[in-house]
């Protein structure tokens, strides 16, 4: 079966490799690989820190996937020998008041109601995982279970893979998807060739609305949402004297230190907004990341640094020592109900995979392995049929509602997007 990927940011890295290990005949389309949010991204591989009321549908497919890194990763780095940098070393999310701490002792009675595993924890315990933590901190949420990536080396890893398998890049852009005969037959590019497909995989992020070719009313409408992140490094400083620190997620910064800062990512709220670091081994910590509704401005901006930089002394005060690494922006794609769209469109052969807002890199394994399954089969998974395209259909239920998903356990929330590789 021929596939055509229009997009080659982690979710359509993920399903090439998965198709091509199928043994489809796949091209991946895009002038600049992982160069959307997948290259800004932190990392966080944390459902439970993102959950938010209401959204136990999106819960229960985060943490899927997240249960299916270790695998994922696994097979990632067998097949091209390269390292994505994946840890499970669990998330600390930090309250600095009686009132922070009272809403962290809701999210995990809620949780708890999931089957999602969590801890609180009081002032010194959070400082003793932490050490660099500021003093005012009164308490924290522990997901044991949480962890993160590095997407700057799992999407060159993804690439590789599906390369490997067969799947061929074209760096070009693609102009529209051709359809004959109410169906999509493949995609022309900006120079007029075209490549003929049995399914074409829209996966272009808050850019898949602009392509020409698809009927109205096909791709639901994903806005751009902006994200500024600071990229810090530790330098100057003899190693040992600066016990480590782990990451908290928010807008990103990338920083740099001879060792990390942190042991494990970091997250509070600071001042009613959140903020994260997010630590790698090489000694970078990822600052982030803002939320802007800006349409597609890539701008970073003074203002949004500052934010940045403020709310991450307020949770770790040592990061002021820090050099200065990056400053970037990325547009993450957000649907109108902030969750993926994953399976067949209306458009017979048209496959989308949008929509993946902050969660694109925690739901690339369970979105790899759901959208081979739609493209090659014909279906979704289970878990992943609430985020079908149709729940925008006219007349549609609402898929997310407090306590519309059974309960969550580690041993069965991965199970069913095992598509063979």
């Amino acid at each position: 079966m021929k596939i055509v990927v229009i997009g080659a940011g982690v979710v359509g890295l993920g399903a090439a490799w998965r198709c091509a290990a199928r043994g489809a005949d796949v091209t991946l389309v895009d002038p600049e690989p992982a160069s959307g949010a997948s290259g800004v991204a932190a990392g966080m591989l944390a459902p439970v820190s993102e959950l938010d009321y209401g959204e136990e549908a999106l819960l229960r497919l985060g943490v899927a996937s997240r249960n299916r890194y270790p695998e994922f990763v696994a097979e990632l780095e067998e097949l091209t020998g390269l390292d994505t940098a994946h840890r499970a070393d669990g998330l600390l999310e930090v309250a600095f008041d009686a009132d922070d701490l009272r809403v962290l002792e809701d999210v995990k009675r809620f949780q708890e109601s999931l089957g999602v595993p969590t801890e609180v924890l009081g002032r010194r315990e959070c400082r003793r995982l932490e050490p660099m933590l500021a003093p005012t901190v009164r308490g924290g949420l522990y997901a044991p279970q949480d962890g993160s990536i590095d997407p700057r080396r799992l999407t060159p890893a993804l690439l590789a893979a599906a390369e490997k398998l067969g799947a061929r890049l074209v760096r070009r852009w693609a102009a529209e998807v051709v359809v004959r005969g109410d169906a999509a037959v493949g995609v022309r590019l900006d120079g007029g060739e075209e490549l003929p497909a049995d399914r074409v995989l829209l996966a272009a992020g808050p850019w898949s609305g602009d392509l020409g070719g698809i009927p109205p009313g096909v791709v639901p409408p994903v806005r751009p949402v902006k994200g500024q992140v600071l990229r810090l490094r530790l330098g100057g400083i003899p190693p040992g004297v600066v016990p480590p620190v782990r990451p908290v997620k928010g807008q990103v910064l990338r920083l740099r230190s001879r060792m990390p800062l942190l042991g494990r990512t970091v997250r509070g709220v600071v001042r009613g907004s959140s903020i994260y670091l997010v630590p790698r081994a090489d000694g970078e910590l990822v600052v982030g990341a803002t939320q802007e509704e800006l349409g597609f401005d890539t701008r970073v901006t003074a203002g949004g640094l500052w934010e940045l930089l403020r709310d991450a002394r307020e949770l770790v005060p040592g990061v002021t020592e820090l050099d200065f690494a990056e400053a970037a922006a990325g547009l993450r794609p957000g649907s109108p109900d902030n969750a993926p769209v994953l399976g067949p469109s209306a458009l017979p052969g048209l496959v989308l995979g949008v929509g993946h807002y902050r969660n694109g890199i925690l739901l690339a394994p369970v979105s790899a392995d759901a959208l081979c399954a739609a493209l090659l089969d014909g279906e979704l998974p289970e878990v992943a049929r609430p985020f079908s395209p149709d729940r925008f259909s006219p007349g549609s239920a609402p898929r997310f509602s407090p306590g519309s998903s059974p309960g969550l356990s580690s041993e069965s929330s991965s199970e069913g997007f095992r598509t063979g590789a």
